[in-house]
């Protein structure tokens, strides 16, 4: 089958819509499948305001037109709601091709952190967008629930894998730091509410990996904190199982896939219990969800860590990948 996924997140971003569109790509090649992305890439961009990191393409329907003209796609999958996106919609639209959707992010709440606007507004927004879609598809059953308030449709779970031979345990915990090790992996941004983490009055050593438009605010608020920046592969795996707890803070992320890789390394997780956390941690066996967060760390701490690993084992990105190929809409004729 010729796959078209369609996104306005890219590399060299790092987060995990790219990692999960990577990793799904990847998967339907080696399953035969033909897959073409469209991105950012090929197209001029300007950054999103208050976040340099994300670059919005300008005027990129002309060629993208072109691009699914030549390719004649069999399915089409938009994942973000960007400039991209909505070129792509507008393609399927104009063409009657029928098309699917994902929501990776509670865009919503991200813009009321940063600008004065309703809930409502960017909810109704979000919602035509992904209305003219046949299946939004969702990484977990609480973000489900949680659309299908804010009215939304035909939603379906389409959950997320780890590379569990990449991500796994370290045959003992470093001594270079002092212990407890905190970590923290993902963007460094005010939607990850890492105040609540980096305040924690907790004997130990607090590590964050990553990288974004809070970074330089946040290490002046906390010298002692250890910013590691942006690791990757090896680095990166090596980094989280050397941790003996991994906190993830937010309350505003669909999932949240890092969790997954710490757990593939045998590292609990301490989290609040909010969407994401609530259906990737079993909580008292994986790790600790508290509205009190420093509970959660202190009772992570506590349990057995080859739990995490055994959890993190029955989620693989095959599997995944199966999920999103039985929620596709296939084209049954190209465009005219």
């Amino acid at each position: 089958m010729r796959i078209v996924i369609a996104t306005d997140a890219w590399y060299p971003q790092t987060n995990g819509v790219v990692k999960t569109l990577t990793m799904t790509g990847d998967e339907l090649r080696a399953q035969g499948h033909e897959v073409l992305y469209l991105t950012p890439e090929p197209f001029k961009t300007i950054p999103l305001p208050t976040y340099n990191e994300i670059r919005l393409s300008l005027f990129p329907g002309r060629k993208i037109r072109r691009m699914l003209d030549e390719f004649v796609p069999e399915a089409i999958h938009i994942a973000t709601e960007g400039p991209i996106g909505l070129a792509v919609r507008a393609y399927c639209q104009r063409n009657k091709l029928p098309f699917t959707t994902s929501y990776h992010t509670q865009f919503p709440e991200y813009v009321r952190l940063r600008f004065p606007v309703p809930l409502s507004i960017s909810y109704r927004l979000l919602r035509w967008f992904h209305a003219a879609s046949v299946r939004t598809m969702v990484p977990t059953e609480s973000q489900r629930k949680r659309l299908e308030k804010w009215k939304f449709s035909n939603i379906k779970i389409w959950s997320r894998g780890v590379d569990t031979e990449l991500f796994k345990p370290c045959e003992s915990k470093s001594g270079s730091r002092e212990h407890p090790v905190m970590l923290y992996v993902g963007r460094v941004a005010v939607e990850k509410n890492l105040d609540s983490f980096l305040s924690l009055e907790l004997a130990g050593s607090k590590v964050i990996i990553g990288d974004g438009p809070d970074m330089l605010k946040l290490r002046k608020r906390y010298p002692d904190v250890h910013f590691a920046g942006y690791k990757f592969g090896q680095e990166l795996a090596n980094a989280i199982a050397d941790a003996n707890v991994f906190v993830f803070p937010s309350k505003t992320d669909t999932f949240g896939l890092v969790m997954l890789e710490a757990m593939a390394c045998g590292v609990p997780v301490a989290a609040y219990p909010v969407t994401g956390p609530v259906d990737v941690v079993v909580n008292g066996e994986t790790g600790a969800l508290d509205v009190e967060l420093d509970k959660a760390v202190l009772a992570a701490l506590e349990l057995d860590s080859n739990k995490a690993r055994e959890y993190a084992l029955q989620h693989s990105w095959r599997e995944c990948t199966q999920h999103f190929l039985k929620h596709l809409a296939p084209i049954n004729s190209p465009p005219g």
